[in-house]
C-alpha cells in the first residue's frame, strides 16, 4: 500500500535513514499549543512502570497540524474501509530490509 502526498513546490526527495526507518513505539500522544506552535510528545507506557518515556518530540505550526489531522482522518477513513472489505494486512506488509523504494 503505498500513500503519496503532493508537494506544491515539485517533487520532493525524502531521506530516511535506517535508524529512523525502525521507528519508535508510542501508545500515548500528550499534545499542547501555544499561539504559534503544536507539540506531540509521543510516550511508551509500559504496564506496571512508574515512569513513561517520552519517544519524540514534534514540534508543527498551526497549519501543519491541520494537515496532519486531514490526513490522519483520511488514513483512518481508508484504514476502516480496508477493514470492512476484508483486508489481509500482512499482505500489506513491506519485506524485512532496508527501504530502497520512493514515497
Amino acid at each position: 500500500m503505498e500513500n503519496h502526498t503532493v508537494n506544491p513546490l515539485g517533487e520532493l526527495q525524502i531521506e530516511l535513514p535506517e535508524d529512523v526507518a525502525q521507528g519508535s513505539y508510542a501508545n500515548l500522544a500528550v499534545i499542547a499549543h501555544s499561539a504559534y506552535d503544536f507539540v506531540i510528545d509521543f510516550i511508551r507506557v509500559l504496564p506496571g512502570m512508574p515512569k513513561a518515556t517520552v519517544q519524540s518530540r514534534i514540534i508543527l505550526t498551526p497549519d501543519n497540524a491541520r494537515r496532519l489531522m486531514l490526513a490522519l482522518e483520511d488514513n483512518i477513513r481508508k484504514f476502516d474501509e480496508m477493514e470492512r472489505n476484508g483486508a489481509d494486512y500482512n499482505k500489506m506488509l513491506p519485506p524485512m530490509s532496508s527501504p530502497s523504494g520512493e514515497a
